[in-house]
């Protein structure tokens, strides 16, 4: 008891007022350090019970509430696009060089490797640095516990709810830290964390800033992404690039200060500048963007059809599905850049034959009439107003229609489409009604490739440029008159009813006196009453052979074989077909054109081979149908008749203007007024089909020779080729030959023209040798399409 009392009195005179203060502070730090430490350990234990509400479990643990972009890849694996809320992709640790490893690391905790989820002495130091000191110590949070945050929890309003948020934290970064390695962690926060510019995690920032994936990011470029997890506004690249270089550099001290690299290294780096090269994959840019919108119908289609184990349909925003389709990421690029240069010399031309007028201006009933507010404006553009986006949102407010149109008649600076820059547009001062009238004197375009053998699409243009034209004209729901891409169905059903390419036939006038004495034209008068085989019939176009076949033949004939061939849009019975009175799409003109390349199988077209889970489990594989149309004779003999239209008939430019030697096989096609302009094209390995025109059919050229598929169409497909067959690493070969069928196949088919001068079938006359159409197809009525049966098709 003396002893005690004794100690006690030697204390209180340690603590006279005589003392150093000094020492009364070291043992009030000690009484807090160990305060600190005891009430940590029970508020740990605490909210590990659930003191502070549920913690996440394992199975959360290993699926994280966090958004996934879904992925769509091309057949080569090259990364088209993503569907997503928030722009975040997962990669794997093996997937971030090791210098931006270093960077994190050594500029967010350098300790790391050392502790195991809380790192007590640098959370000591910000409590002796900035709770005793008042000093600005830093960030107190571990990797890991930057990790929990971003995983599993939402800003707090309050801050006694951030001060509850932390201690979660803690615990949860302990589980992370006993559920995963280092190197797992650290992928996980790599995928986790914001960069700005709505790209979340390494894969999207490395895309977003610098157009590559992680694993090519060099040193600089992966320490300036580190460096902006300090703040992604503050040091965006974009908006503030000195702020970036600086804080990038800081982060290069700060790996040579934990020995990642060298000094030398250090100084030579910091030289050296963003190197930025801003690609953020958005829906308008990039490789086939009409391609991605008809694939996230496709799939979004799917996911309501498909349920996960918890019994939820997919997203396709949120559950990072990996998308495997058919296209040639090569092909697609060179299909797009034969496009991009036909297009504006198109255009030019299109502008010139008009010189200074307007398609629109001479249509009957052009303008709206007297009395109308809208009175003297040309009634397609009025029609283009009602039918605008802005006239129905400010009809939908319920303002005035003089308001309406005061605010559409009068200028102010916008960005409309142009060739000059076709990826941003140009800035310009124009008004509403008059950027409708500069839209709508556009030409437009849409393009699809398909391997014929097994449909796969390797190809998909849907319009000249996405951002700001959004209809899709290669869908298979865009449909337009086909002109004369339609005659080589008329001219197959010809082949299995006997004839020959060699066959000749009169070239004269046909009437079909059931069908209001209908009796078509030719485009000029090139063999006009002479004998013709079908080969140059097919070869030139020549309207009144396709007309005599289909009076040989019957349009219900040529129907049934186009339905084998996969064509499924409507067709009226009216022997008008044989000209291509009839709406297809290029989707469904390209997949039927394979059956002769197939030599005879329509295989359908095919965009999706397979969809996988984030953690790549196939979901679900896809395969196209294969049916068999005709024998592979009568299509080996269509492939010889359709070699024609390019070696001496209307594509023939393709031979002496593209220089293509390659063995190819095609149709143009012409509508009525040049409305449309298609050609369908094929190689062994490859049908491609195009159509080029305006958006109303009112919008063409007022002759043939340039408003015709030879001059629109055949120009991008020439192009296009020649692209293709330049590049090695696209697998499409130059030398590659339509397989010949043997001679028991091909039976008694001439196809040596030069050999036999083989009769045509029929009488001189130009009358049928054959019956009539039956009774029914008798009585379709003619006149309720609207089309000029005596159109100049080419």
């Amino acid at each position: 008891m003396r002893n005690l009392q004794e100690s006690v009195n030697k204390t209180r005179l340690m603590l006279t007022p005589e003392e150093p203060d000094h020492k009364r502070h070291i043992i009030r730090m000690w009484k807090i350090y160990a305060g600190v430490i005891v009430a940590f350990f029970l508020l740990f234990i605490g909210v590990s019970q659930g003191l502070l509400g549920a913690l996440p479990t394992f199975i959360e643990l290993e699926s994280p509430k966090s958004s996934l972009a879904s992925e769509v890849y091309a057949s080569d694996g090259v990364l088209l696009g993503k569907f997503y809320l928030v722009d975040r992709s997962n990669v794997t640790y093996e997937q971030i060089p090791p210098h931006t490893i270093n960077a994190l690391v050594a500029t967010e905790d350098a300790r790391f490797y050392q502790h195991s989820g809380i790192d007590f002495r640098g959370m000591m130091r910000v409590i002796l640095k900035t709770v005793i000191g008042g000093m600005d110590s830093g960030g107190g949070s571990t990797i890991t516990q930057q990790l929990a945050k971003n995983l599993f929890h939402d800003r707090p309003k309050s801050t006694l709810s951030r001060i509850g948020q932390k201690l979660k934290e803690w615990v949860i970064a302990v589980k992370l830290e006993r559920s995963y390695t280092k190197e797992e962690i650290l992928a996980m926060y790599f995928n986790t964390v914001p960069f700005g510019n709505n790209a979340y995690g390494i894969k999207s920032a490395a895309q977003t800033y610098f157009n590559c994936p992680p694993d090519s990011l060099k040193m600089h470029q992966g320490a300036m992404l580190v460096g902006m997890l300090k703040g992604t506004t503050r040091y965006n690249p974009r908006r503030n690039p000195n702020n970036a270089l600086e804080r990038r550099n800081v982060v290069l001290q700060q790996m040579y200060r934990y020995g990642k690299i060298s000094s030398m290294q250090r100084d030579s780096i910091s030289k050296l500048g963003l190197d930025i090269k801003f690609s953020p994959m958005t829906h308008d840019e990039g490789l086939a963007t009409y391609f991605r919108e008809y694939i996230k119908a496709e799939v979004k289609d799917w996911a309501t059809k498909n349920v996960k184990v918890d019994g939820t349909n997919f997203d396709i925003y949120r559950d990072g599905l990996k998308i495997y389709t058919t296209l040639n990421s090569k092909i697609q690029q060179y299909a797009e850049e034969a496009v991009n240069e036909h297009m504006p010399d198109l255009q030019k031309q299109f502008y010139d034959h008009w010189k200074g007028h307007t398609p629109w201006e001479s249509l009957p009933n052009a303008k709206v009439p007297k009395g109308d507010l809208w009175e003297g404006t040309n009634e397609l553009i009025y029609r283009a107003v009602k039918n605008s986006e802005r006239y129905l949102t400010m009809k939908d407010q319920k303002i005035p229609e003089q308001d309406i149109k005061k605010a559409f008649t009068t200028p102010y600076p916008m960005t409309v489409f142009s060739w000059k820059n076709p990826d941003n547009g140009i800035d310009t001062i124009m008004s509403p009604l008059d950027s409708i009238k500069y839209t709508k004197f556009l030409l437009h375009t849409g393009m699809v490739v398909m391997d014929p053998e097994t449909g796969h699409v390797l190809a998909w243009v849907g319009g000249i440029k996405h951002k700001f034209f959004k209809y899709d004209s290669a869908r298979p729901s865009s449909k337009r008159q086909v002109g004369s891409t339609f005659k080589p169905f008329v001219y197959a059903v010809a082949l299995q009813n006997g004839w020959s390419p060699c066959s000749k036939v009169p070239n004269l006038p046909i009437t079909f006196e059931n069908y209001d004495n209908w009796s078509p034209e030719n485009a000029g008068t090139y063999l006009n009453g002479q004998m013709v085989s079908l080969r140059t019939g097919l070869a030139h176009s020549i309207n009144r052979v396709a007309a005599y076949l289909m009076k040989q033949l019957s349009p219900q004939a040529v129907i049934s074989l186009a339905r084998k061939m996969g064509v499924e849009s409507h067709i009226d019975e009216i022997p008008s077909i044989c000209l291509g009175s009839v709406d297809m799409s290029v989707y469904e003109l390209v997949g039927a054109y394979g059956t002769f390349a197939n030599k005879g199988f329509y295989t359908h077209p095919i965009c999706i081979t397979r969809i996988e889970d984030k953690n790549g489990n196939e979901l679900q594989s896809f395969s196209t149908t294969t049916v068999e149309a005709m024998d592979e004779a009568t299509a080996y003999a269509m492939i010889t008749m359709l070699r024609g239209v390019v070696d001496n008939g209307t594509a023939s430019r393709l031979r002496w203007k593209y220089n293509i030697t390659a063995d190819v096989a095609g149709k143009t096609g012409t509508t009525n007024d040049n409305s449309d302009g298609w050609f369908v094209g094929m190689t062994p390995q490859m049908v491609a089909g195009i159509w080029v025109g305006g958006d109303e059919k009112t919008i063409h050229f007022k002759t043939t020779r340039l408003g015709s598929g030879t001059n629109m169409a055949v120009p991008i497909y020439g192009k296009f080729l020649n692209k293709v067959y330049a590049d090695t690493t696209a697998q499409i070969s130059s030398n590659a030959r339509f397989q010949i069928p043997s001679q028991s196949v091909m039976r008694s088919i001439e196809l040596d023209c030069n050999k036999y001068d083989i009769p045509y079938v029929g009488a001189e006359d130009g009358t049928s040798a054959a019956a009539e159409p039956d009774s029914t197809a008798a009585k379709t009525d003619t006149t309720r399409r609207t089309f000029d049966y005596n159109n100049q098709f080419d």
